[in-house]
Order: structure tokens, then sequence, then C-alpha cells
């Protein structure tokens, strides 16, 4: 049974992307249901229509405030009745207004190996450092930033010669690989959560048409 997902976008939706691919080529078993900007120039929201995704455009700055907005992002992906909620560069901070009505079924990418360099500018901060390996994380969100569960991470060398721009291009080649794959392993089951750590057991394992809740077997 191929379940549900809602992304919410701000930008150029090159996670968003890579999702649709992965779906396209039978990697990912999913429909995104519905896409949501809180810009209306997003470039995403043409990838959504190209893609023949819904889409919706509710502008933050519409709202009285942060909880308010949240709100009604919460009332639109429950009726587009999504199982999974997935952040595809979306540059707001969600409230518990929308995390406490999704839980543990909200996914992130973030550009380094967390919890090193959590916020915005990540490869420049890990560049800047001199560390000599970054990469990027799929991690649930929660109302702390960048500090929910890690699910899957990937490594990318930072060479001699590279600049913050050359070192985010090829972090951004791994995410694009990493993000439908964990979006995969969270849909099918068979993990759960204990304080900070995402956990896969392979005895709760089910297939995906089996019904397993996103909130898996807590």
């Amino acid at each position: 049974m191929s379940r549900r997902l809602g992304v919410l976008i701000s930008g150029r939706g090159s996670n968003l992307q890579a999702i649709l691919d992965a779906i396209a080529a039978e990697r990912l078993d999913a429909t995104v249901a519905l896409v949501i900007s809180n810009r209306r120039d997003a470039a995403g929201l043409a990838r959504a229509a190209a893609a023949g995704v819904p889409t919706l455009v509710l502008e933050h700055r519409s709202f009285a405030n942060r909880q308010a907005f949240d709100a009604a992002l919460v009332d639109a992906l429950q009726a587009a009745r999504v199982d999974l909620v997935c952040l595809a560069g979306f540059m707001r901070l969600l409230s518990p207004t929308f995390i406490d009505a999704f839980p543990n079924a909200v996914l992130n990418v973030h550009p380094s190996l967390l919890p090193a360099f959590p916020g915005v500018d990540a490869q420049v901060q890990a560049w800047t450092h001199g560390v000599k390996v970054a990469g990027c994380t799929v991690h649930m969100v929660t109302e702390d930033l960048d500090a929910g569960p890690i699910i899957l991470q990937a490594t990318v060398p930072v060479l001699d010669d590279d600049t913050a721009e050359t070192l985010a291009a090829r972090i951004l080649v791994e995410e694009h690989r990493i993000y439908p794959e964990a979006i995969d392993v969270v849909l099918a089951g068979g993990w759960r959560v204990e304080g900070r750590r995402f956990v896969r057991d392979a005895k709760l394992t089910a297939p995906r048409d089996a019904g397993v809740s996103v909130s898996s077997a807590e």
C-alpha cells in the first residue's frame, strides 16, 4: 500500500525532486499527496506541478503568529491524509502545535553530520572549522533545532582545494541519495525510538503493505 507524503518547501525543491524521482523509479513506495510552500515564488512549486502533485501556498507572514501558521499547515496536511511529513528546504522552525500533530512522523535532511553544525549554513560552518569529513543527516524533527533521532547519515570528504560551495554541492548529492532511503525505512516500520536514538529491529520489520503505523512499535 503506497503511503502518502506531505512535503514542505521554501525554495528550489531539489530534495523534493529527489523524492519524486525515487517514487518514479519505484525505489520508494509512496505518493506525494501535497506540497506546501511558505513562499509563493518557491521554484519547487513548479517541480510539484510538473509531477502532477497538488500544491498549496501558505505565506507565514499572513498569520498572526507561528502557532496560527503551524495550525494551518496541520489542517492542510491532515485534510490530505498524509502519513509522513518531509521537510525539503523548509526554512521555518516548527512549533509544538505542529510536532504534536505528527508524532515521530516529521523528517528533515540537514547538510551536516549532526550533532555537529546545526542551524543555517552548516556547510560553511564545516568548511570554516576545517573538518576533514562532512556529510548530511536525515533525522526526525522535534521541538529542538536539528536535535531529533538520527535515521541515516552519509559522509563526504572535505578536500584541500574545496570551497564552501564545492563542498555543499557534493553534500547535496548525498542528501538526494539518502533522503528517499530514509523515508522508505520509516514507512517500512520495524523501528523504535529510544531517547534520542532511532533503532531498527529486524524482528519488528514488516512488509510495507501490512499497514504498519508510521509511529512504529513503541
